[in-house]
């Protein structure tokens, strides 16, 4: 191994940037969770059932992938960082705002739905 492809200590700062990113990456997917168990438990009740619940459960993997997606995110950077590399690019914002989007109209329509069944 060169000098070159040696792992180094990266600046303290750097390291800690890096794994406060990862704790909000975990907190985006335990307020997921969270409303995934509003949803399920407190979600108005619809005509179809299985829609609160699938929804719920898109949640809950939008959740876990934002758990696994932060933690491969806090390795790769942490490991770029010490090789002296680019740091990585990821997909998993991209993917977490098109599910979450998605979540988001269903729920307005949920919403809808139960507003005009209730007149």
């Amino acid at each position: 191994m060169s000098s070159d492809e040696e792992k180094r200590e990266p600046d303290y700062r750097f390291t800690l940037a890096n794994e406060r990113t990862f704790l909000a990456w975990l907190r985006t997917a335990l307020a997921l969770l969270a409303a995934a168990v509003v949803l399920d438990q407190f979600g108005p009740p619809t005509e179809v059932p299985v829609v609160r619940t699938a929804l719920a459960m898109g949640l809950v993997a939008l959740g876990a992938l934002a758990a696994v997606g932060g933690l491969l995110r806090w390795r790769a950077v942490d490991a770029a960082m010490r090789l002296g590399a680019p740091l990585p690019r990821i997909r998993t914002p991209w993917l977490l705002a098109i599910g979450l989007s998605v979540a988001g109209v269903v729920v307005a329509a949920l919403i809808v739905l139960d507003a005009s069944a209730r007149r």
